[in-house]
């Protein structure tokens, strides 16, 4: 069973409904009982960083979360919850994150301005996956050059060897992040068609 981690800051209806249509068994729970029996979990999250650690906190799964994946049980972040993996973020003041993957979150806004580029922010639409580690697990069925879907206006920066595929959007733009059993995702393989089930399908077979 896939335990979709329900803190009141994301959109779990499509979500649930993706992995049911894999036929993959899934809960949308915030239960430390259900995560704990669950084969694998899914943060999923949309809005600002701040407000939605806060609410992660006030559900009590923060040290659930950090003591099965310390045992190895795979942990995808979608969006704002593969944002929550990194150590902090500076979106509306400095707030600090689950500390499960090294690096920080940081607007796009200021670094498309320094490298020249005035795209909108935020950056929504279908970008073009490059593959830096092409034997990552979470990418067994991605290819080079598949097309996701992103919302966001902020952005992971020093993810170091966790850097598993990356998007240009003027600046690189992590897509798919990896350590251990810990994964993320910054667009939504839940929208993203055929190649966000391939995502999806690769994390169940974990």
């Amino acid at each position: 069973m896939i335990a979709v981690i329900d803190y009141g800051v994301g959109n779990l209806f499509s979500l649930s409904s993706s992995l049911s249509f894999l036929g993959l068994e899934n809960r949308v729970t915030s239960s430390e009982a259900d995560v704990r029996a669950a084969s694998r979990v899914i943060l999923p999250g949309v809005g600002a960083f701040g407000d939605a650690m806060e609410k992660l906190s006030a559900t009590g799964l923060v040290p659930v979360l950090k003591d099965e994946a310390g045992k190895g049980k795979p942990l995808l972040g979608i969006c704002l919850g593969m944002q929550l993996l990194f150590e902090k973020s500076y979106e509306y003041g400095e707030h600090a994150g689950l500390g499960l993957l090294p690096g920080e979150v940081c607007p796009l806004e200021p670094d498309l301005a320094a490298a020249g580029f005035s795209y909108k922010v935020p950056h929504i639409g279908w970008n073009a996956l490059h593959l830096e580690q092409p034997d990552c697990p979470l990418l067994a069925n991605t290819k080079e050059g598949d097309h996701v879907y992103f919302v966001h206006s902020f952005y992971a920066k020093g993810c170091c060897g966790a850097l598993a595929a990356s998007a240009e959007y003027g600046v690189t733009v992590p897509g798919v992040v990896a350590s251990g059993s810990v994964y993320g995702c910054q667009f939504h393989p839940e929208k993203s068609g055929a190649a966000g089930l391939d995502i999806l399908r690769a994390f169940a077979a974990l």
